[in-house]
């Protein structure tokens, strides 16, 4: 009698979300293939602290191999995906992977709100190679600034705008303001750069709209004294290598970071499901795709709601939670136990950092601001973090700076772009 083959759980992602289902199905009786286009774990909370030279990539990226090397039932492969056909998940060279289950933990990519053309003035934050773009332009902006004999070039090559007002843009414009006043000023002499202008513009009528009221006030005063000028309720209405049209009246700038939108990967079109406006797929309470029972959607690429109708939001516990359960899941349906319970979102609390010196944070029952949020912030990013030397390199790089105000990571690598 020929043995019937392990059941195949195909994974496409390995963010917070399909690392953790992978992870759960470690011990499992299934065959686990992970489906990556990049051969790294990110943790993307910090990654802006990358983009503005506070951490070296090595210390938030982790080899996926690595992560799941004790998982003996699981293999990694270094592909991306173009598509599902029927039970086949299709890959960029045309080759098939064959699944019985499928999870999409595809995350999400910027958007530009119809306008694609923007990108390239405002480059977005989603990968290492974002960051360091980003990084590449922030500190060439200040080279460049240095050799301009020009004042009105001068001017606009110490402008930096951040389009946005949610976590990351909140978090990018107030380390720009600390690395421009507090990390560079002793490192020029043709320019100080203190003299840098930092301008947030948000379209909502408040900075963090996900928080109380009350925090995005504090941060919105917490930006202000270190010197980010914030602007509410007005749209960029266009973007271009000269700077941002704000409601009719031009912004000069030649750096520009978007943090304004995402939209979910093509994995809504992969399936041909019923998505929301971002591109999200509308999944069942239990997670899996309408008419798909097969096929699991987590993470930024899933439109989950809580039972009060509001959105789960796209960070990183809520993507470990739903990874879990869909482990929890499948391991159910093969042993022919009862299926838990329909996804429950349980909230951890939301938390952002204002500078190098100031967070929000927001727990429901408890709100907190100020130094006391700042290093509650920084545990619990301590925590998350994966292997003890990583937590170490990121707490000591904190502390230094913290202390000290310069960052280690101001290397402006690549080569520098036209324009840049």
């Amino acid at each position: 009698m020929v043995a019937r083959p392990p059941h195949h759980v195909v994974i496409v992602g390995a963010g917070f979300g399909g690392i953790e289902a992978a992870r759960r199905l470690a011990r499992a009786a299934v065959m686990v293939t992970v489906i990556d286009q990049r051969n790294h774990h990110l943790f993307q909370p910090l990654l802006y602290q990358v983009a503005t030279a506070s951490l070296a990539t090595s210390e938030i990226a982790w080899p996926i191999r690595y992560l799941l090397r004790s998982c003996r039932n699981v293999t990694t492969l270094l592909a991306a995906v173009t598509g599902i056909d029927d039970k086949m998940v299709v890959l960029r060279d045309g080759v098939p992977i064959a699944f019985d289950t499928l999870v999409l933990a595809t995350g999400a990519r910027h958007a530009y709100f119809g306008h694609d053309e923007w990108e390239p003035y405002a480059p977005g934050l989603k990968t290492i190679e974002d960051a360091t773009t980003i990084r590449r332009r922030l500190l060439g902006a200040f080279e460049r600034a240095a050799r301009s004999e020009d004042a009105a070039e001068r001017s606009a090559l110490l402008t930096f705008v951040v389009v946005g007002g949610g976590p990351t843009g909140v978090e990018l414009a107030g380390t720009i303001a600390d690395l421009a006043r507090d990390t560079l000023w002793k490192d020029f002499r043709n320019i100080d750069t203190r003299d840098a202008r930092v301008v947030l513009i948000e379209a909502g009528p408040r900075i963090l709209p996900g928080f109380r009221e009350s925090l995005s006030d504090y941060a919105r005063k917490a930006l202000e004294r270190l010197g980010v000028e914030v602007r509410l309720g007005k749209p960029v209405s266009d973007c271009t290598a000269d700077g941002v049209r704000i409601d009719g009246d031009a912004l000069k700038a030649r750096t520009v970071l978007w943090a304004a939108g995402v939209a979910a990967s093509p994995a809504g079109e992969w399936l041909h499901a019923p998505t929301d406006r971002a591109g999200r797929v509308l999944v069942n309470p239990d997670l899996t795709a309408p008419g798909r029972p097969d096929v699991f959607v987590i993470g930024d690429t899933a439109h989950v709601e809580t039972p009060d109708g509001k959105m789960v939001p796209g960070i990183a516990p809520a993507a470990k939670q739903e990874g879990r359960y869909v482990a929890d899941v499948i391991e159910a349906q093969l042993r022919g136990r009862q299926l838990p319970q329909p996804f429950k979102y349980k909230d951890a609390g939301s938390l952002a950092t204002v500078g190098k010196r100031e967070a929000v944070v927001d727990f429901g029952w408890i709100a907190l601001t100020g130094r006391i949020a700042w290093w509650l912030w920084g545990f619990a990013h301590i925590y998350f973090l994966i292997g003890l030397r990583h937590r170490l390199a990121v707490a000591l790089n904190w502390l230094w700076t913290y202390f000290t105000g310069q960052r280690g990571a101001r290397l402006i690598t690549q080569d520098q772009a036209e324009g840049e």
